[in-house]
């Protein structure tokens, strides 16, 4: 997430906007701590936001994954 210092803010404060208004999100910070977020009005909060399927393609399910030490298993149990 961008940080922007206060004075570049009040300079560029309309441009800002518009970049939060698509969805951008950025952080106001005064003497290089940050002092806000800036988000849309209607984005979703951190906490709510869905993460679904964000290792997609990143990794693959063996076929067999369901039986995957199954015999181990069930020897530990007494079988």
């Amino acid at each position: 997430m961008e940080s922007v210092n206060m004075h570049e803010a009040k300079t560029r404060l309309s441009q800002l906007v518009a970049r939060a208004a698509k969805g951008e999100a950025f952080i106001i910070a005064k003497a290089g701590k940050p002092v806000a977020r800036v988000t849309a009005y209607d984005s979703p909060e951190e906490s709510q936001q869905r993460r679904l399927g964000f290792l997609a393609g990143e990794f693959k399910v063996p076929d067999d994954f369901d039986r995957m030490g199954q015999d181990e298993i069930t020897e530990l149990f007494g079988g």
